[in-house]
């Protein structure tokens, strides 16, 4: 079976296993399947000599969370990324794509996502939703609307998380116009990037939704995302100037007020888009630095959460045990709160009932806090 890799590519891997330590489902398991010397080993078998898809071949592809762990750790520099996109992409039509394609529908729907959240909030208000789905504790009802304040740049805005977490990008707008930048939130305009569909190897879904995205801004105008996964979606897809929002503000850092910080004492969780995709996890921490009075490493060096997107819906028992070992560091660090910057990774810890916070969210109170008191 031709899974769209090139077979020289394929070769770069020299089967070090320098990755296994930075692989979540090979730490939880031990099964060399489950790692990406495993997945790449199978890659081969099945493209070069066309192995058959097994059950146990198959699960091998979908349980890797897309992490990207490997990536960096890799001597080889292996497009690993690459190899398990084109992989679920090819599984993805072999079995056929039209289930995967009409759940992920109403992402590209804004106006329809809005309200199916509505009606779920309600569920939610009347225990009707279970907490297992690791949903937000309280799912918005109504959502204030979007205001522009300039056109200095683009808050991306998309789809989940603007019909969920809405009152994070209110805080980073304020904040980014606390640094003197006029925003324009995208809005409707330019919806769901398509990050979810190319990890559920809807690849040409993926790739129609960023070309929208692009027609739909000005090239010149640079555009913020405040969620790791979308961010990391576009950096890789987008002809946009692309910038995390802790990327973007900590290069301006000078631009923004001097104030008390929180009296807080903040774990960062390093989302693995963030971390591994973008490599722009460290601007989180200059810019918590300045707003709160402690921030806190795990000792886990950045160990995927288990989130990974819808990942944790189709893989939970998968997802739960990797997640065992993201609080484990948690506990052993005893933060007061846990800094997310992506909406899936504190989603999954809440669920669990770690309390976590958007950095944003953490850097606008501390705005807030001073202005409130001069």
């Amino acid at each position: 079976m031709d899974l769209g890799i090139d077979p020289d590519q394929l070769g770069t891997c020299v089967q070090c296993g320098l990755c296994l330590s930075s692989c979540p489902t090979y730490r939880v398991t031990g099964d060399e399947t489950f790692s990406p010397r495993g997945r790449i080993a199978l890659m081969r078998q099945v493209q070069l000599h066309d192995a058959p898809l097994t059950t146990e071949v198959t699960e091998a592809f979908d349980t890797c969370i897309q992490c990207l762990g490997c990536e960096p750790a890799c001597p080889s520099v292996v497009p690993y990324g690459h190899f398990i996109e084109s992989t679920r992409n090819a599984l993805t039509e072999h079995r056929g794509s039209r289930r995967r394609a009409i759940a992920l529908w109403p992402l590209t729907k804004p106006r329809l996502l809005r309200l199916g959240s509505s009606l779920l909030a309600v569920a939610q208000r009347l225990r009707l939703v279970p907490a297992r789905l690791g949903l937000p504790n309280r799912l918005p009802l109504r959502r204030r609307p979007h205001r522009s304040s300039g056109t200095d740049v683009y808050l991306f805005t998309g789809c989940v998380m603007d019909a969920w977490q809405r009152e994070v990008h209110f805080a980073t707008q304020r904040v980014l116009e606390a640094a003197g930048f006029g925003v324009t939130p995208t809005g409707d305009a330019a919806g769901c990037c398509g990050a979810l569909h190319t990890h559920a190897g809807l690849a040409a879904h993926g790739e129609r939704l960023t070309e929208n995205i692009d027609a739909a801004l000005d090239p010149a105008i640079p555009v913020i995302v405040n969620s790791a996964g979308c961010g990391a979606h576009l950096k890789q897809h987008s002809s946009h100037q692309i910038f995390d929002a802790q990327e973007f503000l900590a290069e301006h850092l000078d631009r923004l007020p001097d104030v008390t910080p929180l009296e807080v004492n903040v774990a960062v969780q390093d989302p693995c888009h963030l971390r591994h995709v973008q490599r722009a996890h460290l601007p989180t921490r200059t810019l918590l630095r300045k707003y709160v009075s402690a921030v806190t490493e795990l000792d886990d060096d950045g160990l995927c959460c288990g989130a990974g997107g819808a990942y944790s819906v189709l893989q939970p028992d998968m997802s739960q045990q990797v997640r065992e070992r993201k609080l484990a560091s948690i506990n052993r660090a005893q933060p007061e709160v846990v800094a997310s910057a992506n909406p899936g990774c504190s989603m999954h810890l809440s669920a669990a009932g770690v309390k976590t916070e958007h950095p944003m969210v953490l850097v606008d109170r501390a705005l807030a806090a001073n202005s409130s008191t001069t």
